[in-house]
């Protein structure tokens, strides 16, 4: 009888799924200007790799529309060139999201790195590497960046109520990263209710999974078509047609290679990385060939005015 009462609160007076949606309803919602699916490329650590970025796109002819970048920590990058990293986003009319500090397995802490510390997640430990990631914001916004990955779900309360306060700039938008580790409605619910403006879940999610989170919230979704092998390694770019009329509004995610921490130490290769971002962008164009050859009308477009690009 308990059961009972407990499936009815889930299903009707939270709204929530109770279980996940085989069924595979198509999306109800689109990002604004129209399209289901839009293209991420995660990986720009720096303004030679922005560079490279803007150029294969340019000569693939596929709008990319958002950057994850300096995902080890924009703190590594002069004030010059993080400067003229958002004058790049903003010539080119693309949304960048960035790191701010090296936290997670970079800052003070090792618990995450031994063998069963990695069950403690990538939390901001403490308020003095809170405040750090605050300087950091704040030299971040001086240069003109918009955009900010968040891991840790307190810092997302904390800037949400700056940004409604009035304190920090309105058009600052917070993606929520993998790192955070959510991966079903309830946690993409939360998010949503704390402030975030999209939300990438675990990498690994089946399509029922990912149907019962779009079931529950309208922001766009960050799904990985690709990713590195340390984190599995699997490749979905034929799902995504399905990706796009399951999830959309979603982002196309690539992010291929050895490791994080081979991509994102602070003595990275800058070659290594701008091979990477061209075989990201070749990944991006296979997707968007799955969509097309799709027999669903999915709409993919080059509409730019809801991103949050640079204000250099």
């Amino acid at each position: 009888m308990a059961m009972k009462n407990i499936e009815k609160f889930v299903t009707e007076k939270m709204n929530f799924p109770l279980k996940d949606r085989y069924d595979l309803p198509a999306s109800k919602v689109t990002f604004e200007g129209g399209a289901h699916y839009r293209m991420e490329i995660a990986g720009i650590e720096n303004a030679e790799n922005f560079e490279v970025l803007v150029k294969e796109s340019g000569k693939r002819n596929l709008p990319i529309h958002r950057i994850i970048g300096t995902v080890g920590g924009s703190a590594l990058l002069e004030y010059e060139e993080l400067k003229y990293y958002a004058q790049i986003g903003a010539e080119n009319k693309i949304e960048v999201m960035i790191n701010p500090v090296p936290t997670r397995a970079w800052d003070l802490g090792r618990q995450y790195t031994t063998p069963e510390g990695y069950v403690s997640g990538m939390r901001i430990r403490g308020q003095d590497n809170l405040h750090m990631w605050l300087k950091e914001f704040d030299r971040c916004l001086e240069a003109g960046i918009r955009g900010f990955l968040i891991c840790d779900e307190g810092l997302l309360y904390l800037v949400n109520q700056m940004r409604k306060e009035g304190v920090i700039p309105q058009d600052v938008k917070f993606k929520v990263s993998v790192f955070a580790g959510h991966a079903n409605a309830v946690g993409a619910k939360l998010l949503s209710e704390l402030g975030a403006d999209s939300f990438n879940p675990l990498a690994d999610l089946s399509l029922p999974m990912l149907a019962s989170i779009r079931s529950v919230v309208d922001m766009p979704l960050d799904v990985y078509m690709s990713i590195v092998d340390s984190m599995g390694g699997h490749q979905r770019n034929i799902q995504a047609d399905e990706i796009a009329r399951i999830c959309g509004p979603v982002y196309f995610k690539f992010e291929p290679g050895k490791s994080e921490a081979d991509l994102y130490n602070a003595w990275r290769d800058p070659s290594y990385l701008n091979f990477l971002i061209k075989e990201k962008i070749r990944f991006a164009s296979i997707a968007k060939e799955w969509c097309d050859r799709s027999p669903y009308t999915l709409v993919f477009n080059d509409y730019r005015e809801d991103l949050s690009i640079p204000r250099p």
